[in-house]
């Protein structure tokens, strides 16, 4: 349905001081510290874990030497959404309103509708980290943030600690050293470490003393803050406004093939008049999603409630 005069009356009459409602600042593209961004051409992209080889064994003299297998893992399946959304004014609304052009307001309108989607979608994956439902899971079967990831031919390893703590220093030292017990496939360690701790904006307070003072907080012990010095946190935090949890945090790797987002179409607009009625019309389109290949690349806790 069009947008009428009906809906704009008092845009239709002198004396109106302001138009306001739709000037807020946005935030936008916080999903870009999160995801790392990739070009798609198909409907859909795949990517496919793969093992490497065991630890390799000791030979006896005069014995054969052993032979090992690799092979596929799981495959990470990225399924492209759409999103759109459109509006239309009717000529006589275009033609009456005395004091903006209503084009140009409506459409700063729906781009921001368009952005705040995408947040809302890029979020969501953190936000259903935990979720053991099945509806969130990964290719290998569980959710991205569990205590028992699957791997091909080696023991199960976790990415979130073995009881939900909330975050403090024990808490953030102690996932520091889980992302350094990190395994491949075959249970051969990875050197893997934190790069970068994604939290809401209910814990920025905490992660600021913790990351950013000299000495540690809480105590009267005049100790070096061991993580700011020793720079185990480099690209320190970032504030999502998306996250729906206020005591869930997460610690995202420098584990490549982690968290990715495939951009299968930018976003396009496009506006149209329509011949019988006068009344132009707005759209606006895109098509990308969200997900993750690698769980190494994220480290997460619930919080302890």
């Amino acid at each position: 349905m069009a947008i009428s005069r009906a809906q704009l009356v008092k845009e239709l009459e002198p004396g109106l001081n302001a138009l306001f409602g739709m000037e807020y600042s946005r935030y936008e593209n916080e999903h870009a510290e999160i995801f790392a961004t990739e070009s798609s051409d198909r409907a859909f992209e795949e990517e496919v874990m793969l093992t490497g080889f065991g630890a390799a064994p000791t030979k006896s003299e005069g014995a054969g030497v052993s032979y090992d297998s690799a092979q596929e893992s799981f495959t990470a399946r990225y399924q492209h959404e759409t999103i759109a959304m459109a509006f239309a004014l009717t000529e006589e609304a275009i033609e009456d309103n005395l004091y903006d052009r209503l084009s140009a307001r409506y459409t700063k309108a729906l781009a921001r509708s368009m952005s705040h989607t995408k947040q809302v979608k890029a979020a969501s994956v953190l936000n259903n980290a935990f979720n053991t439902s099945g509806s969130y899971n990964g290719g290998d079967g569980v959710s991205l943030c569990n205590a028992l990831h699957p791997t091909a031919l080696g023991a199960a390893f976790s990415n979130t600690p073995a009881v939900a703590a909330d975050l403090n220093e024990t808490s953030l030292e102690q996932a520091i050293i889980d992302i350094a017990a990190f395994t491949d496939e075959r249970g051969l360690k990875v050197a893997v470490q934190a790069r970068k701790m994604i939290i809401p904006k209910e814990l920025q307070f905490t992660a600021e003393r913790l990351m950013k003072t000299t000495l540690r907080t809480g105590t009267a012990d005049n100790d070096t803050n061991a993580i700011r010095s020793m720079g185990m946190v480099p690209e320190g935090y970032k504030v999502n406004h998306f996250l729906t949890d206020s005591d869930a945090w997460f610690l995202l790797t420098d584990a490549p093939n982690g968290l990715k987002m495939f951009n299968r179409s930018p976003v396009k607009t496009a506006f149209e008049g329509d011949f019988d009625t006068g009344n132009v019309r707005y759209k606006a389109r895109e098509r990308y999603s969200f997900g993750w290949s690698d769980p190494r690349g994220i480290y997460g806790s619930a919080g302890a409630a």
